[in-house]
């Protein structure tokens, strides 16, 4: 498993409304899948996120629609970006993912955080502890999940999780990839490490090369070959055709969002993708388009200008 190139779709405000907002999903998955993009992928949260739109902006359960992309596409890879820990248990999220690897025919990775947005835990009644407990919970989850995933059945008796020989049937694969999201040097990266296959990096442009060495130094520390450990970055991208306009688009982000977000010329963006993502050191990027990626050709035109970044050898 590797994802070189990934679709995020993290918005789920379209003209037309309800009843045409799964169709326009799934014609996002479908274009992400014939332009070369290898990975769709959806956010795992109730309420939409701040400097996106408003909690009361729709926003779809990630896994059943991760199940009605898997009949809608057919080869692209399927993940959440990523699931949040705490609002599942560890086997139930294990079965879940188990149960979308055979619904896709072996297309399903795990993608998964210690999850962080405080309004959703308090409006819908998810326990959301403390930094360091939600960090514990993702460990123990983590203990469980890995085997549970790999057909082995673990006994785990935790602070917060128990399992007791669980059993994972049917399953499509031997295994399937587990992928940690986020940016934390101490625990984060020291959990990828131990059990995830992928890490992707959520962090501000400029820290990408300091963040990637620490990922390396982490799995030395376990004695782990770094390579075996891939990399995407999280990016935004937005093409367009004047310099004004991406002005104008960038001015009206928040500016925790700036440093995230490629705008430009489609040959500005594979540029900046380019130079500040692969020349890094990154193994792919994942890309959204929150702003207009429902529009028809917006995936197109992404993955014509990014799919040949990545299809060379670096």
């Amino acid at each position: 498993m590797t994802i070189s190139l990934g679709y995020q779709i993290p918005n789920f405000t379209y003209p037309g409304g309800v009843e045409s907002l799964f169709d326009t999903v799934a014609a996002q998955a479908r274009e992400a899948e014939a332009s070369g993009f290898d990975t769709v992928l959806v956010m795992d949260h109730f309420y939409q996120l701040p400097g996106i739109g408003t909690p009361d902006q729709p926003m779809m359960e990630a896994y059943s629609t991760l199940a009605a992309l898997a009949v809608s596409t057919s080869t692209i890879q399927l993940s959440a970006l990523v699931t949040g820990n705490t609002y599942r248990n560890p086997t139930l999220l294990a079965k879940t993912v188990t149960t979308l690897d055979v619904i896709s025919h072996g297309r399903a990775i795990l993608g998964i955080g210690a999850g962080w947005f405080e309004l959703e835990h308090e409006q819908l009644g998810f326990d959301f502890d403390t930094f360091t407990e939600r960090f514990e919970k993702l460990d123990e989850a983590l203990q469980i999940i890995h085997p549970m995933l790999r057909d082995e059945r673990p006994e785990v008796t935790g602070k917060w999780y128990r399992a007791h020989g669980a059993m994972n049937v049917p399953r499509f694969r031997e295994s399937i990839p587990i992928m940690l999201g986020g940016q934390g040097e101490r625990k984060t990266f020291r959990l990828a490490a131990r059990y995830a296959d992928h890490m992707n990096i959520i962090c501000a442009i400029d820290d990408l090369p300091h963040k990637l060495r620490v990922l390396k130094q982490r799995a030395e520390e376990i004695d782990r070959d770094p390579s075996t450990l891939k990399t995407s970055y999280l990016a935004s991208a937005v093409i367009v055709e004047t310099q004004a306009e991406a002005d104008a688009i960038l001015q009206s982000l928040p500016e925790e969002r700036r440093s995230r977000a490629f705008v430009g010329t489609a040959t500005t963006v594979a540029e900046r993708v380019q130079t500040e993502i692969l020349d890094a050191g990154v193994d792919g990027v994942i890309v959204n388009a929150p702003l207009n990626g429902h529009v028809p050709g917006v995936v197109t035109a992404l993955g014509e200008a990014l799919a040949p970044l990545v299809r060379v050898p670096r």
